[in-house]
């Protein structure tokens, strides 16, 4: 008897262990809680020190691609919209309404 209790007493802590390491996992927002006076961290992103100009002529890149790619994607979700163009000569012919 007292060996299944122990046994039970550890399969439940592990269980506990494993449901706090889940509920950290599926919800990074909630804060870290310590109880350790010495530990501390380092937040790389906000920090002064760090280099924009490098990363920001490569963001706007991708800014310019992601709104290209949203245009063609209402382009072709909604074919009902005009189709706007600037090439004078730039023509079409309906061949089902002839």
């Amino acid at each position: 008897q007292d060996e299944d209790a122990e046994e039970r007493a550890r399969i439940l802590e592990d269980m506990a262990q494993l449901k706090k390491l889940a509920v950290d996992y599926m919800h990074p927002e909630l804060p870290v809680k310590t109880t350790d006076a010495f530990v501390c961290g380092r937040n790389y992103f906000t920090r002064p020190s760090a280099e924009d100009d490098e990363e920001e002529a490569e963001r706007q890149l991708i800014l310019e691609d992601m709104a290209q790619l949203k245009k063609l994607a209402v382009d072709y979700l909604h074919p009902e919209l005009p189709v706007k163009t600037t090439d004078a000569f730039a023509y079409g012919r309906n061949y089902f309404t002839r």
